[in-house]
């Protein structure tokens, strides 16, 4: 496999980081057409298009409407074939682990060096999973946590979207006006996510999405 022609996304709500991440990268990889998404709905727009195969996701954790493992999860869901790399400021030993308990294809730390990067996407590119050195994974526990993940991955993608613009607080008559659909598709929807997530209304939903979340990391 020759590493040309690629088509890489990159997710990061940071437009300097994303900039100088493609312009390091563009020496190590040519040929490669570069994407940029500064939220979880741009990336779901990107991939909802279907008029391009991407090979590789460039994820930050915790971009706008991504709370903390839930895009990561949603992706490994719906695109198995497509690899998923975790950037993040986040360093220790237990988010690592959760990333690729939750089907991350790397982990590389946003203090790492491009010379780094550049062998992190290599490796994962030809289908290898990479890790920081001296990186020693924790074992996962099926904790809250983790039965949340569960139920998330058994969304929809429209469910998921759905969620997401609970999670942001839109009315329903609201999602279903930026959806282009009826305000009882919507309700219908909410139907199925409280069920799916073993609740019982929008509130419960989203404190339940937020169990996925991870303190803030300033950069």
């Amino acid at each position: 496999m020759k590493l040309e022609n690629l088509h890489i996304i990159i997710a990061d709500d940071h437009p300097l980081f994303r900039n100088a991440l493609r312009q390091a990268l563009s020496g190590a990889f040519a040929d490669t057409q570069w994407f940029e998404a500064d939220s979880a709905e741009a990336l779901q727009d990107l991939l909802d298009k279907g008029d391009t195969t991407y090979d590789l996701v460039l994820l930050d954790l915790q971009m706008p409407g991504s709370h903390g493992y839930s895009t990561l999860i949603h992706l490994r869901t719906h695109f198995p074939e497509l690899p998923v790399v975790v950037i993040s400021a986040h360093e220790d030993a237990m988010t690592i682990s959760r990333a690729v308990h939750y089907g991350s294809a790397g982990f590389i730390p946003k203090s790492a060096s491009m010379e780094t990067l550049s062998e992190a996407l290599t490796a994962v590119l030809y289908g290898d999973i990479w890790l920081p050195d001296n990186i020693e994974l924790q074992e996962i526990n099926e904790d809250a946590t983790d039965q949340m993940a569960a139920k998330l991955a058994d969304l929809t993608p429209q469910q998921y979207k759905v969620l997401q613009m609970f999670a942001e607080g839109l009315l329903n008559k609201q999602i279903a006006y930026d959806l282009g659909v009826s305000e009882a598709t919507i309700k219908a929807h909410a139907t199925a996510i409280f069920r799916k997530l073993g609740v019982r209304n929008r509130t419960q939903a989203v404190i339940a999405l937020q169990q996925l979340e991870m303190e803030k990391v300033e950069l």
